[in-house]
């Protein structure tokens, strides 16, 4: 059975975690269906599972100073079967693709990680270091094992020399204008905050409707929001990605790249015009994803929530937030209720033995692949890692189009057989290289 085939299996374990949706029984099939298809890593490592089935194997090694940790989830989110080609949760091998929820993220990535472990054991290697496999169950939902997992290694004194979990990918259209073939490393994450609104309102019969209720006060505020996003600004990251990518564009934008930082506010606008994936590294975003109002079609609403999903940009805070978008509610008479998550963690580095390692590891994919920092606008459980590691990098090795980028979280999710096998190399690698 190769790569695809297992993969597919995992696939078919509905491990859908989301607030009113998670069935358990299908997160135990999952660990015994894994279990039966990697048996020498489940021999070989030593297993820890954590309340929620959280899973951490540790692989000893010759050393047990400055470890590597290799991270991935299997949680996946909902996928309404109505809104894809195929089902998804079939695991079709289909053209050279395994179609599923969770190819891409993340049971695609976690698998190419046990291929490359399951791989070395069968050949008898030892690692230098010991190795860490951490497999969230709750990723999906921000839960709290990954979180568990950093504090029952922290309570060991275990400092991780390197963490790597999903993130950036292989591209070969990054950014407007760069054609070259980069592999983008998230060195640090956005943080995540959701915001509660709330406005109140007198109630009664929809047939005599009062002005300024407290669906059109809320209405209002979402309105705000759209029509006043934050101000893009270059954080050291995004430079450090502008100068990486300095080399791959043609001669007159390179020196524009490399002295971003002198024209800041002009290039971070120019980024932000660029396209949502670049605006979201410039600056911070509000997505206003769930309304509620009046629990009847005939009754006015006592009571009307928003809740805004908030990504700090690097160098923002929860505090900064609030102090915006009171100013930004002021008159409508609209409170902020609640304000949970956290603000962006700190920035991993780019200078040491850590980074050069997987710059290493990544030329296991392909000849001719630059690598390129970058902010990831997306939350992992990675972000939990910089409370012990100073190298927390942020990069899933497969390559994918802007189609299957697109999928992530939608429909018709895939992903290629032959960047499974490339996945795992660079894992291999990865795990060989530690001196």
């Amino acid at each position: 059975m190769n790569a695809a085939a297992r993969l597919a299996e995992l696939i078919g374990c509905r491990t859908v975690s989301a607030p009113d949706e998670r069935d358990e029984a299908e997160f135990v099939a999952f660990r015994e269906t894994f279990a039966r298809l990697y048996p020498s890593l489940h021999a070989a490592l030593e297993l820890t599972e954590f309340p929620g089935g959280t899973l951490l194997f540790r692989w000893p090694g010759r050393s047990t100073e400055r470890p590597l940790v290799l991270m991935a989830h299997y949680d996946v989110v909902p996928a309404p079967a109505e809104q894809w080609d195929r089902d998804p949760f079939a695991g079709v091998i289909e053209d050279g693709f395994v179609h599923g929820r969770g190819a891409l993220d993340d049971k695609g990535p976690l698998v190419c990680i046990a291929e490359a472990v399951e791989s070395l054991l069968a050949e008898g290697f030892e690692p230098a270091r010991d190795v860490y496999l951490s497999f969230g169950s709750d990723e999906e939902v921000f839960g709290h094992g990954a979180a568990e997992v950093v504090d029952h290694l922290d309570s060991m004194g275990v400092r991780p020399w390197l963490v790597s979990d999903e993130g950036g990918a292989i591209v070969d259209d990054g950014l407007p204008g760069v054609s070259a073939t980069t592999a983008m490393v998230a060195i640090v994450e956005k943080g995540t905050v959701d915001v509660g609104l709330l406005a109140r309102g007198g109630g009664g019969h929809a047939s005599t409707p009062a002005k300024n209720g407290a669906t059109a006060r809320l209405a209002r505020a979402i309105v705000r929001i759209d029509r006043h996003p934050a101000r893009p600004h270059l954080s050291d990251p995004v430079l450090q990605m502008l100068d990486a990518l300095s080399g791959l564009v043609p001669k007159p934008l390179a020196p524009v790249l490399q002295h971003a930082g002198r024209a800041n506010r002009p290039v971070a606008e120019l980024l932000a015009r660029l396209g949502k994936e670049t605006g979201a590294m410039v600056r911070t975003t509000m997505a206003v994803t769930q309304v509620s109002g009046s629990p009847a079609r005939n009754v006015l609403a006592t009571e009307a929530r928003a809740n805004v999903n908030v990504r700090l940009a690097v160098g923002d805070t929860r505090e900064r937030l609030r102090g915006r978008l009171e100013k930004l509610f002021r008159g409508l008479d609209v409170e902020i209720e609640r304000m949970d998550g956290e603000d962006p963690p700190p920035v991993s580095r780019t200078d040491n033995d850590a980074w050069h390692a997987l710059g290493e590891a990544i030329a296991a994919l392909g000849p001719g692949i630059s690598v390129v920092p970058y902010v990831q606008t997306g939350g992992t459980d990675s972000r939990h890692f910089t409370r012990i590691s100073d190298s927390v990098y942020r990069f899933a090795p497969l390559h994918m189009s802007r189609a299957q980028r697109d999928s992530i979280h939608a429909p018709n999710e895939k992903v290629a057989i032959d960047t499974l096998e490339r996945g795992s190399a660079f894992h291999r690698a990865l795990i060989t290289g530690m001196g």
